[in-house]
């Protein structure tokens, strides 16, 4: 009888071509990504058939308020994949099975708290960020219904991440598929069929959460008998590894959402249309550069299981692919996002403000979405060679010393596009030095952690 895998877990990425895994793991992780964030694509052009301004603009303002929340997600999903592949990487499975249960157990406890938090605050947050009117109303309504469904998501988060860690990006993406398919099918019939307009949208993503967390918590049990029985006693010993990883990571994730709450109020300030466009390009990018967004997901294990096996030169030959690839990519979908830039501006009605915010991003913007992708990267590598508060101090410090000035500057200078372009640039500065604080971490490293002799050596 062949062993299971929970029996003899296998760290794939310890050999073979490191290009090669950065590239498969960045792909099969990004159809997944892409099937999600092109449902929310597809929500907005719903919304917008609709034909009421103050529906897109409610989505942008609720789109800030799901991001803090989705942060905490993944910094609990961080931690769950970061501790699975380093155990897998010293040939640990049961330490693996045990972190990945204590994690999906403190990701649950996490977003409990945390929904509570946000639905009694809503009102404040959303005037926080400029939300008035009919359009917060709108907003506070849609998060009304999303928001209590955040710890499925979490749940279907850290699942992946775990399933990732193992090596199975292939059923991590099947699962966010499924989701997708979910919630494609279901929009037209809450949002039009059942007259349930914003509502419906929001409904729809609560099943896709749903389906979700169904399908990867399934193949987790099955496949890779991934989880270990939880006991209190094991838990309590283990939450101080599960907080040096997960708290940093939820500190440096709820950065992004801060940072994209004073974009939105600037933006807020050039009126509704230029929220709108915002709106739309927040969309947009997520599904161009998903490739992009998930190879901070992808690289992780890649780089953990390596430095589970003290095998450094791999963790900075790994890391290193990871910016060459992540380049290559950004140079071909701003090349496509330019070709179809007015294509897309004629999908989403956009005129005025709302059309010249589209033009720029599909413009010289995209290019500058490299500079993102080298961030997530080295957060991608501080988190999972165990200093994740680095990863803390770049996200924090690219969301404001890194955004408030170049975005007033903008908006002063140049209007609703100065506050984009201000935000683009603002990531340059700090992406150096996040590569460079990476870099030198694995040269620390390797001097700190001498490699372990290998049999064959």
């Amino acid at each position: 009888m062949s062993p299971t895998p929970a029996a003899r877990p296998v760290a794939r990425f310890l050999e073979g071509s490191l290009l090669r895994h950065v590239a498969v793991m960045s792909m099969t992780t990004s159809v997944g990504v892409i099937a999600l964030f092109l449902v929310d694509f597809v929500d907005l052009i719903f919304i917008s058939m609709l034909g009421r301004a103050e529906l897109a603009a409610a989505i942008g303002y609720a789109g800030v308020v799901l991001f803090f929340t989705t942060s905490v997600g993944i910094g609990v999903s961080i931690a769950a994949g970061a501790l699975v592949a380093r155990a897998l990487g010293e040939g640990d499975g049961e330490g693996a099975r045990v972190s990945a249960t204590y994690a999906l157990a403190f990701g649950v406890l996490a977003a409990l708290l945390v929904s509570a938090g946000a639905l009694a605050t809503l009102a404040f947050w959303l005037k926080l960020i400029g939300a008035s009117g009919e359009t917060e109303r709108l907003a506070a309504q849609y998060l009304t219904i999303i928001v209590p469904s955040m710890p499925i998501l979490l749940l279907g988060m850290a699942t992946g991440a775990v399933l990732r860690a193992y090596g199975d990006a292939k059923r991590a993406m099947f699962a966010t598929l499924v989701g997708g398919a979910v919630n494609l099918v279901m929009d037209p019939v809450l949002i039009f069929g059942l007259g349930l307009e914003l509502r419906g949208a929001a409904i729809a993503t609560v099943l896709a959460r749903t389906a979700v967390l169904m399908v990867a918590l399934r193949v987790l049990l099955t496949r890779h008998d991934a989880l270990a029985r939880f006991r209190w006693a094991g838990f309590r010993a283990r939450l101080p590894a599960l907080l040096a990883i997960a708290g940093p990571a939820m500190l440096t994730n709820v950065a992004t959402p801060v940072g994209n709450g004073f974009v939105t109020r600037a933006m807020a300030e050039h009126g509704e249309a230029a929220v709108a466009g915002m709106a739309i390009v927040s969309r947009i990018a997520p599904v161009s550069f998903a490739v992009v967004f998930a190879l901070s997901g992808a690289i992780g294990p890649i780089i953990g299981q390596n430095f589970g096996a003290r095998r450094h030169e791999r963790v900075r030959i790994a890391f290193l692919e990871g910016l060459r690839f992540a380049g290559a990519y950004v140079v071909v979908a701003s090349l496509l996002l330019y070709l179809l830039r007015e294509p897309l501006a004629l999908l989403f009605e956009a005129d005025g403000v709302t059309r010249e915010l589209v033009f720029w991003f599909c413009g010289p913007l995209a290019l500058l979405f490299f500079f993102n992708a080298a961030i997530f990267v080295a957060n991608a590598a501080f988190n999972n060679l165990g200093r994740p508060l680095y990863s803390t101090w770049v996200n924090w410090g690219r969301n404001t010393i890194g955004t408030v000035p170049f975005v007033m500057l903008g908006s002063t200078v140049m209007g609703a596009p100065g506050v984009m372009i201000g935000q683009a640039l603002g990531g340059v500065l700090f992406s150096a030095i996040g590569v460079w604080g990476a870099l030198a971490l694995m040269a620390r490293q390797r001097e700190r952690l001498p490699p372990i002799p290998r049999a064959t050596d």
